[in-house]
């Protein structure tokens, strides 16, 4: 029967038509999932390369960091031989000043630029202390700590030290 192959015919060609479509958009959904894959690749690449050099970076910070480390490390060191040379510089020449006859330096310096005991002009780098036993004007070098009762010059340390013993 020509109409039943007729119909067979056209129920062939719509199912064939539908084939084609069904082939198209899995066509087009492969050439997006492609496009999207593409892109995923390169965000990685990006995502990988930025990894790299955050990685680099963090490694030449860290070589800084250390190189600083170490030169903050041989400062310190360098700061406390010198500490000990000062304080041994101080000691020999505390030991010096032991042996000097005490006198009583005077009450009014004659001059009050200069330091009562070794002359020294007090300028900006040589402090100027007043002895809180005698009230002359002596350098650092010439004066001694002696706690609360602020600083005095050698002679009258030496004095009262002596009258101590």
């Amino acid at each position: 029967s020509p109409q039943r192959l007729a119909a067979l015919a056209t129920a062939a060609q719509d199912e064939a038509r539908q084939g084609r479509q069904q082939l198209q958009a899995q066509q087009q959904k492969v050439v997006q999932l492609e496009e999207q894959l593409g892109r995923a690749r390169q965000d990685g690449e990006r995502w990988a390369s930025a990894l790299q050099r955050a990685q680099r970076e963090a490694m030449e910070r860290e070589a800084t960091r250390g190189e600083e480390q170490a030169r903050q490390q041989e400062l310190v060191r360098d700061m406390k031989g010198r500490l000990l040379e000062l304080l041994r510089e101080k000691d020999a020449l505390w030991q010096k000043t032991e042996g000097i006859d005490p006198q009583m330096p005077s009450t009014v310096p004659r001059d009050v630029g200069l330091c009562a005991r070794c002359h020294k002009d007090f300028r900006l780098l040589s402090r100027r202390y007043s002895c809180r036993l005698c009230q002359g004007k002596v350098c650092h070098a010439c004066s001694v700590d002696v706690g609360k009762q602020g600083r005095c010059c050698l002679l009258c340390y030496q004095q009262r030290h002596q009258q101590a013993t």
